[in-house]
């Protein structure tokens, strides 16, 4: 029985005043065609109304030309901006991107990376510190994992693509940034306890007030999760403390967003009475009352990357380094102010 999508790829490539192999490319490689043929090809593919078949031709080829995401908790503002630089790239690789919320839960996340085994998906990014398959540690990796890359969370294998910032020094950053403004006194709205990036910035918390001779008071360290409502629920613990501390270092802007919020509701002044300072540099920061200081992530660039190295190891070109660093930004806004006399 003749192939009826032959003869549409045909029709197209008529119409198109180009050849079947081209239309083909625009299909599924439009990076390697010109914009204006790739113009002229789908101009032809709307009047027609026809859809091409990534999938069946992406088997033929031993590839689906679909790539997954996995992220944590798909409301957090930290994400949107990743997935779309990841999926501007993908698009103009010729994937399509599926977008998986595992809300940070173990089985979903391997639930999802099962889609590899049915090959609905070429490769993964992952933003969790879990790798989502059964592998042994001592395992030799580069021979038996996927096409995969863990992005902002690591995950403690070292054959496994890495594209991310220094925690530790963003913990030392955002520190050093209060010490400055004359703070001693300086508390701690800590992150999930269990993920890396949370242990990491508070080893550069400390690493910094022991650097500067402060020894710091265990009360002033409260741990929570991502949320904003740890940021309310520290700022009401913290600020119960008879020696209060001056200025607040949150592991996360929606943290910060949280405790500026509950500060206010408290009647305390930001930054007169105390300091706040966030991670991430969400675009919420540049609004919040009043705008935050932000150890802000290149958050664009690491989708951009990410997405740029599976794409190569899909198409069977391994990465030149495993760990790929990308530097942080102290953004200084209205939320900080020197330490009250």
């Amino acid at each position: 029985m003749p192939d009826t999508k032959d003869f549409a790829m045909q029709d197209i490539a008529k119409r198109a005043g180009v050849c079947k192999a081209t239309v083909s490319r625009a299909f599924n490689t439009p990076d390697r065609v010109s914009e204006k043929t790739l113009n002229k090809v789908m101009k032809v593919v709307d009047e027609l109304g026809y859809t091409p078949n990534r999938l069946a031709a992406g088997l033929r080829q031993g590839r689906s030309r679909n790539i997954a995401i996995m992220l944590p908790d798909i409301t957090n503002p930290y994400f949107p901006p990743l997935v779309r630089s990841i999926e501007k790239i993908a698009q103009a690789r010729g994937y399509s991107v599926i977008l998986n919320d595992t809300q940070d839960n173990p089985a979903l996340e391997r639930a999802f990376a099962s889609m590899l085994k049915t090959r609905q998906v070429d490769g993964v990014i992952t933003n969790s510190q879990r790798l989502p398959f059964d592998i042994d540690i001592m395992d030799p990796l580069d021979k038996e994992l996927p096409p995969i890359v863990n992005t902002s969370e690591f995950c403690a294998f070292d054959g496994v693509t890495k594209v991310g910032v220094d925690n530790v020094a963003i913990g030392r950053d955002a520190t050093r940034h209060l010490l400055d403004l004359g703070h001693t006194r300086i508390a701690a709205i800590m992150g999930t306890p269990e993920i890396l990036s949370c242990k990491q910035r508070e080893q550069g918390f400390r690493e910094e007030l022991s650097k500067s001779n402060i020894s710091l008071d265990d009360r002033l360290l409260y741990s929570g999760d991502y949320s904003s409502q740890s940021g309310v629920d520290g700022v009401r613990k913290l600020m119960q403390l008879k020696d209060r501390p001056t200025a607040i270092f949150c592991f996360g802007d929606m943290v910060a967003i949280g405790a500026l919020h509950e500060l206010n509701e408290l009647g305390y002044r930001v930054p007169d009475d105390v300091s706040v300072i966030g991670v991430d540099g969400i675009a919420l920061t540049q609004y919040s009352h009043p705008p935050l200081t932000t150890i802000a992530q290149p958050i664009q660039e690491m989708g951009q990357l990410s997405i740029t190295l599976l794409l190569d190891m899909i198409e069977g070109n391994a990465p030149k380094q495993k760990l790929n660093i990308l530097p942080h930004q102290l953004v200084v806004r209205r939320s900080t102010g020197p330490a009250p006399k």
